[in-house]
């Protein structure tokens, strides 16, 4: 049985990969209960994490009761199990979301962000620039594959599996460690200046910038992961997040994701291989949006709620929530119609 592995991710901050891997990893779970789903939090704020045990108060101290650990069940410790140990088992390291917050599938896995990812960075930096102690000594591929090796596991023999990797917007080796390990990219983007401009960073640094610069190129990740011929994930899908949230200026964020989307669509028509193989060739923009985009309402108080006590959108049955001793409404039609968008999304994946 094939696993599915999907990685979270853009070089900007603020354009909400954590909030969307939350929803997204609830919905799916909740959509495929034949499937173990597990999500991979790699931004040392591990908001994601937080999100999925419980939210607010109660997910920060369920962080920390994983901190407590002798053997941190975190992506910190996981991964520095994995540079000291040749064979190591997954479901020591991974939490049951259900067993911390039972508003969750019983078959969404955690394994949980930590803060020590910063503080772990040079050693794996040194690590993965080790010299070779032999012809078949590859510490590059072996640091920056450890992730990729876990997403290509199943933790269940007898249930097919599917990996979220939440990551930071940084491009530190952690988060190169995190692109790698999915199959496919999900890019969330707003629509701002900001948010265009940084699609061409992206490709830059995934797939490096046409021309070799002579001083760095070859020091790059891109370059690394060319000479080693490691494969890269193919680009599912463009989240226009919050594309909605000013309906006064409706017009001004339609003409930005426009700009957005052609401009993804440039990169496509350069090189259709880096984007995932949806029927055949896509003719023009129009189709390309079809296929490639998925604009996310803007979440607005139902986003707020969720995130704050670790509520899927499918369990919020109530119309005034207390967050921090405030009282926050929410409208039945909003928080539909933000379902109704996730679940869409989920279906595509």
């Amino acid at each position: 049985m094939e696993t599915k592995s999907y990685v979270i991710w853009n070089n900007k901050g603020g354009v909400g990969k954590s909030t969307i891997s939350f929803h997204i990893a609830s919905v799916y779970a909740e959509m495929n209960p034949d499937r173990d789903v597990i999500v991979i939090d790699m931004c040392p704020q591990a908001n994601v994490s937080m999100m999925l045990m419980g939210g607010g108060q109660t997910g920060e101290r369920n962080l920390q009761s994983l901190f407590d650990d002798t053997f941190p069940k975190t992506v910190v410790g996981y991964i520095a199990d994995s540079i000291e140990n040749v064979d190591i088992n997954p479901n020591d390291y991974l939490v049951s979301i259900h067993e911390m917050n039972e508003k969750l599938p019983t078959n969404l896995y955690l394994l949980s962000g930590d803060g020590n990812l910063e503080l772990i960075a040079p050693l794996l930096s040194e690590r993965a620039d080790a010299k070779p102690l032999s012809s078949k000594d590859r510490p590059w591929v072996k640091v920056h594959s450890i992730l990729k090796t876990l997403t290509e596991t199943q933790i269940d023999e007898k249930r097919p599996c599917t990996y979220f990797v939440d990551t930071n917007p940084s491009f530190s080796i952690y988060t190169q460690m995190a692109i790698l390990a999915g199959k496919e990219l999900l890019v969330p983007i707003n629509a701002d200046d900001s948010s265009i401009f940084a699609i061409t960073g992206l490709f830059n640094l995934i797939w490096g910038t046409e021309t070799l610069h002579p001083f760095y190129g070859k020091y790059t990740f891109a370059s690394k992961v060319d000479n080693f011929e490691i494969e890269r994930p193919k680009i599912a899908l463009l989240l226009g997040n919050r594309f909605t949230q000013q309906k006064g200026a409706a017009h001004a964020f339609k003409a930005l994701s426009t700009e957005a989307t052609r401009k993804m669509y440039s990169e496509y028509q350069k090189h259709p291989d880096r984007f995932k193989q949806i029927g055949s060739i896509v003719k023009d923009q129009n189709e390309f949006e079809t296929k490639y985009s998925s604009e996310l309402r803007d979440f607005n108080s139902a986003g707020v709620v969720a995130a704050n006590q670790g509520i899927p959108l499918s369990k919020m049955d109530k119309y005034v929530y207390t967050v921090y001793n405030e009282t926050i409404q929410v409208s039945k039609e909003q928080r539909e119609k933000c379902k109704e968008t996730i679940e869409q999304l989920v279906q595509r994946l």
